[in-house]
């Protein structure tokens, strides 16, 4: 694709131009080399660097986090003082810069999105950052922007919302870069970066070929010695070819087809926006400058040019609401991001500290800005005339061979003691003889790899030699030690009053605890709510990011929080500095606190795949949180219709559990019952009784669920009928009901004995048969597992189901009984938890609580012994009192209940007992008594 003809005077005058020679002598070399193919990029490149560089408006081509682009940058800006700065970056993203003064760098520009309109739903959130470094070009030429009165700095990158505009054409969420993977990229989360000059080789062989031959482990550490050494001391005109030589290379040797139309489409939108900046200001181009990537500087699209009338239609926005803040970054987290070498980015920012202090230049800094000095001023020296035609610089750059440093022994020496001792407090069994090793292993591979000078990655590579070894006693290995030491992994954080209102709302009703909660260490608040109840504000405000944050940004360590419960005293650690990330991006959601936990409720509950369970979760969780009557009412309300709505019972265990648990919330705390309590009774009752008999004969649902089920019924049974509910229907879902999993079939025999349709000598008899049978004795520990579960929905039967297990245990066969055991042990585990307490109770009722006595124990279901020969059996006196002689007198009740529990009725006449000391006393002595039964008459 050719651009327009913006040539100049010189270059019509003289067709060859000033890399006219340099033209010739690539064209010939490759020729002879490679071929045409090779001639026609070599070649490609120089027409490049001579279109860029014959640009009208001056294009200052960068690399992302490059030491060698911020000094050239500095350099620049000192001597051009331009008035307009074009900058790639996104366009909305604008407003934002000028919070960076609030703010101790690296940080990063994040525009965020939750509530998509014209984007896939299933691409929420979407967010997208931009991390700034005080060692980068981009934060340099900010920085003097905003600093300097009469400059305007322009972003002219497309917006974040065409960012996903283009995506959405691919169908993925994707920018630039993929979104971040492991755990050094918990500051940035799942954004997608943007950043000026992403400049690698999208040519995985040309990449390998450098890396092989260049002696060194990954791109980060080639470009530092081949690109960034040289260029740190270079003159402007120098930096520029080079850097727009590299962009060319890279662009000409792409493999990415569909990456490259991207690229042309953000070249042609900045061109674009800056040729409409122009002619709305009327701003000279000669006083401006373009910042972007070295690859865009090398562009070649119809639109390139401040003179190029090339139209480019931008499309419209979405209807999408982003969001935008300052969210703090790392080094780490930079490097994962964009796919750099561990390390890579502290020793960019080590490498830029020691360049100024070399070269005493007085980089650009935001005023008021943390963790930095007051800069003096500096007096601007004038522009000089621009060149339209500028001299060939590549020549003699390429040519001659890169120019060796010497060897600074002071600060390698520096490098050696400190590791020692930096490995020594990590657990390491360092000396003085490790400092010497790595010295001169540092030098050594130094000299293989052609270089004088070791550079940070030789002297990490001899401290992990000669200190690791083959042991790494701490968390930190040496490598880590060796980034530390040299630039550490530097964390930002955002200023108060760059937060949002949110998070300074957070912090303002935290102040009371009198902790620092801006520091990114973990601090340990107390809270003792019985002497100080003015902390109480702060332990609700901390229950709510408890639930609202990650769960290491606020840990409870001593209290807890459930319906009708509230802790005396709270102990908490609090890591809200380290997780600002995840403080600053609630703030997108809301004011307060509340709102967002309101919201998120609220979404919960309202989504598609919301279930009554969950909804009855919300309510839980907005008693617990907000306080809320009409809240929870309204959460409830929206239960009963979830509830309703279902065709399944796979959530009946936990709806059972968290409506009993909310009913005796509100029976212990309020004078009536919320009315949707009582619709979602009567409304469970009428649905578990219609999907009961359904439920008994499906595969698909379990033991379990028709347990809860049943135990619904059963527990809520009073209360619907008070409401209005029939018993005759949950009694005809029974009779309906006809399971044949032994498990579903010993459940229905439960609840036909709850419902008094089978006795409890009946259910007896039943697994006697059972156990007599051989033909169902194999699956008889189902049936066992059908009673364990009935427990739930009928726990006066927890002692026959001790009986049961008991009997099974004595009775079945080892084949039988030795596989069930484990199965047996694994499923009340996972399936009856909640009910072992009531089955053990039970069994300690029922066994004897001694070795001793089990010799003579005998089972209460088991028949007693025949009395001994010639044993008189005499009947049971029953005693006399008005309680026997009201039992004799109506015999009916007693008889009824004996025959339900399977007993003969037989009736002994009362026998009355001697007098008790205390009645010969009373009657020896009627006076008190009878004066007390005056008085009370």
């Amino acid at each position: 694709m050719s651009g327009p003809d913006m040539s100049g005077p010189a270059e019509r005058d003289d067709p060859a131009g000033a890399f006219g020679p340099l033209r010739d002598q690539l064209a010939q070399a490759a020729r002879e080399f490679g071929g045409d193919t090779v001639s026609a990029v070599l070649t490609g490149m120089v027409d490049d660097v001579d279109r860029a560089l014959r640009e009208e408006l001056e294009i200052f081509p960068v690399c992302h986090h490059s030491p060698a682009s911020a000094l050239a940058m500095v350099r620049r800006l000192r001597d051009k003082q331009p008035k307009v700065i074009y900058l790639e970056l996104c366009e909305d993203l604008q407003p934002l810069l000028t919070e960076l003064r609030n703010c101790r760098l690296p940080v990063a520009v994040q525009a965020f999105a939750t509530h998509l309109d014209g984007f896939p739903q299933e691409w929420a959130p979407l967010s997208v950052v931009a991390p700034i470094t005080e060692a980068s070009a981009e934060y340099q030429a900010i920085a003097y922007a905003l600093e300097t009165p009469g400059v305007e700095l322009v972003l002219v990158d497309r917006s974040t919302d065409h960012v996903f505009q283009w995506a959405a054409k691919e169908d993925a969420p994707e920018g630039e870069h993929a979104r971040p993977q492991g755990e050094e990229a918990g500051l940035h989360g799942d954004a997608i970066g943007v950043e000026i000059g992403d400049l690698r080789p999208r040519f995985a062989e040309l990449e390998e070929h450098l890396l092989h031959h260049g002696k060194v482990r990954h791109w980060s550490e080639w470009w530092d010695q081949y690109v960034e050494q040289p260029l740190s001391g270079a003159d402007h005109d120098t930096y520029r070819q080079v850097m727009t030589l590299i962009g060319s290379l890279f662009r000409r040797l792409s493999r990415d087809p569909a990456r490259l139309a991207a690229d042309e489409d953000r070249e042609r939108y900045m061109w674009t926006r800056m040729r409409e900046h122009l002619a709305a200001t009327g701003a000279d181009p000669a006083d401006c400058l373009y910042v972007c990537g070295a690859f865009h500087a090398a562009s070649d699209v119809e639109q390139f040019g401040v003179r190029s009338t090339a139209p480019f239609a931008i499309t419209p926005r979405t209807g999408t609401t982003w969001l935008y803040g300052l969210i703090p970054s790392s080094h780490s987290a930079i490097e994962a991001q964009f796919g750099l070498a561990s390390g890579s980015v502290s020793i960019a920012a080590a490498t830029w500290a020691k360049a100024v202090k070399r070269d005493r230049l007085t980089p650009y800094r935001l005023a008021g800005q943390k963790s930095t000095g007051k800069q003096a001023a500096r007096k601007a020296a004038p522009a000089p005339a621009v060149d339209p035609a500028p001299a060939d610089r590549l020549t003699g750059f390429l040519s001659r061979p890169p120019v060796l440093d010497a060897l600074d022994e002071a600060e390698l020496l520096g490098w050696c003691v400190d590791i020692v001792r930096l490995a020594r407090r990590n657990g390491y069994l360092a000396s003085t003889a490790d400092a010497i090793a790595v010295f001169e292993t540092s030098i050594l591979l130094a000299g293989m790899r052609g270089r004088a000078r070791p550079t940070p990655y030789d002297f990490q590579d001899a401290a992990v030699t000669c200190i690791e070894k083959d042991v790494v006693p701490g968390r930190r290995d040496v490598a880590r030690l060796c980034e530390i030491l040299l630039g550490s992994d530097r964390v930002g954080a955002v200023g108060y009053d760059a937060l949002p209102p949110l998070a300074r709302n957070v912090l303002d009703r935290l102040a009371p605890l009198g902790l620092d909660l801006e520091k990114r260490t973990i601090q340990r608040a107390l809270l003792d709510l019985h002497a100080d109840p003015d902390l109480r504000p702060c332990s609700d405000l901390l229950w709510m990011l408890r639930y609202l944050l990650p769960p290491e940004a606020v840990r409870p360590i001593m209290g807890e929080r459930r319906l009708g419960e509230r802790s005396i005293q709270e102990s908490w650690d609090l890591a809200l500095g380290k997780h600002q990330r995840s403080l600053i991006e609630l703030g997108y959601d809301g004011v307060t606190v509340e709102q967002v936990l309101e919201q998120r409720l609220r979404r919960r509950v309202w989504a598609p795949e919301a279930t009554a369970a969950v909804a009855l979760a919300a309510v839980e969780d907005a008693v617990l949180y907000l306080g809320s009557r009409r809240f929870a009412d309204e959460l409830g309300a929206r239960a009963v219709e979830l509830l309703s709505a279902e065709r399944s019972a796979d959530d009946a265990p936990e709806v059972l559990s968290r409506i009993r648990r909310l009913l005796a919330y509100y029976r212990a705390n309020e004078p009536v019952l919320p009315a949707w309590c009582e619709e979602f009774a009567t409304a469970g009752y009428a649905h578990y009784c219609t999907l009961l008999p359904t439920a008994f004969v499906d595969d698909d649902t379990g033991v379990r669920q028709v347990g809860a089920m049943l135990g619904f019924l059963f527990s809520m049974e009073s209360l619907a009928l008070a409401l209005g509910c029939d018993r005759a229907q949950l009694e005809l879902a029974v009779r309906q009901s006809h399971p044949e999993a032994p498990a579903k079939v010993a459940l229905l025999w439960a609840a036909r004995t709850q419902l008094g349709l089978l006795t409890v000598a009946e259910l007896r008899e039943r697994c006697e048969e059972l156990l007599g049978n051989p033909l169902v004795v194999p699956s008889f520990p189902q049936y066992i597992m059908g009673f364990v579960q009935a427990m739930e929905p009928v726990p006066a039967l927890s002692g026959f189901v001790v009986e049961v297990i008991s009997k099974a245990f004595g009775r079945l066969p080892d084949p039988v009984l030795l596989p069930w055991l484990p199965k047996l042990i694994t499923t009340l585990r996972t399936e009856a938890a909640e009910l072992m307490p009531a089955l053990v109770r039970e069994a300690g009722r029922t066994f004897p609580g001694s070795l001793a006595e089990v010799d003579s124990w005998t089972p209460p279901w088991s028949p007693r012994p025949a009395p001994a020969a010639g044993a008189v059996s005499r009947p049971a006196a029953a005693p006399a009192g008005p309680a026997a002689e009201l039992l004799s007198a109506h015999r009916t009740a007693c008889d009824a209940v004996a025959v339900l529990l399977g007993c003969e009725p037989v009736w002994h006449e009362a026998v009355s007992a001697p007098a008790s000391p205390a009645a010969l006393l009373v009657a020896a002595h009627p006076e008190p008594a009878q004066a007390l039964a005056a008085l009370l008459s």
